[in-house]
């Protein structure tokens, strides 16, 4: 799963309206950034398998410290409390947010992926392979990721027809970057390439989300205040 860990990112916004959307993009693929980065140190290990499943190439037979139970678990709880610490106020409330959304990209993986997640160390592998009927993972991932974004968009309303349409291009952007990759393109030549390209992937689309969050919320220039508006967002 991909673009749909992203529904997880809107979803999760009215939970604490405080959290900006970009580090909720960034919670979400936390487990993939940390798997980058440890794929380009030699770390963890991923193959390009043509055919391993029908959705995409790659046999990620090795990656026991951020997709193994243990491993999410502690990378949650880490992420959780270092965003912690940048809010004065209803700390807990930040911890239970970030560390959730962390969290539940291994359980969609969970959904999707052929038996490759540990549950101890290297060991007891599962994954219930929807990665293998595309006709369902590719739906599943769509609905999830516009799920998410109509919770947000009701929960978080424009303030202006700009930031309106700001938001839903970028979910159609997503949705196209989805539909795009299950067409095959972007297919990695090499592990190297995939680790790569996905750390760039997720940096762009969490800069691409503060950027439409900041739309979203800005009124136009000498328009006052509504203070009832903001009295509402910030329950």
């Amino acid at each position: 799963m991909f673009i749909g860990h992203y529904g997880v990112s809107f979803a999760a916004k009215p939970a604490h309206k405080p959290v900006p959307l970009w580090l909720l993009f960034i919670a979400v693929q936390f487990l993939d950034v940390v798997w980058s980065v440890l794929v380009m140190l030699g770390i963890e290990k991923l193959r390009i398998t043509p055919g391993i499943t029908a959705a995409n190439d790659l046999d990620l037979y090795y990656m026991p410290f951020t997709h193994g139970l243990l491993g999410a678990l502690a990378l949650s709880a880490l992420l959780g409390g270092i965003s912690a610490l940048f809010f004065a106020r209803q700390r807990a409330r930040v911890f239970l947010v970030i560390g959730f959304a962390v969290l539940s990209h291994w359980l969609l993986d969970l959904i999707v992926h052929i038996p490759d997640l540990p549950l101890w160390g290297d060991s007891f592998k599962v994954g219930f392979g929807l990665w293998n009927f595309v006709w369902l993972s590719l739906p599943l991932e769509l609905v999830t990721l516009w799920g998410g974004a109509l919770l947000y968009a009701r929960a978080v309303p424009a303030a202006t027809r700009l930031g309106a349409a700001a938001f839903w291009g970028f979910v159609s952007l997503l949705t196209a970057v989805e539909l795009f990759s299950a067409a095959g393109g972007g297919a990695p030549a090499a592990p190297l390439d995939e680790a790569h390209t996905a750390l760039l992937m997720y940096l762009v689309l969490a800069g691409l989300a503060a950027a439409v969050d900041g739309l979203r919320g800005r009124r136009p220039a000498g328009k006052p205040l509504d203070l009832r508006a903001g009295e509402a967002l910030s329950r």
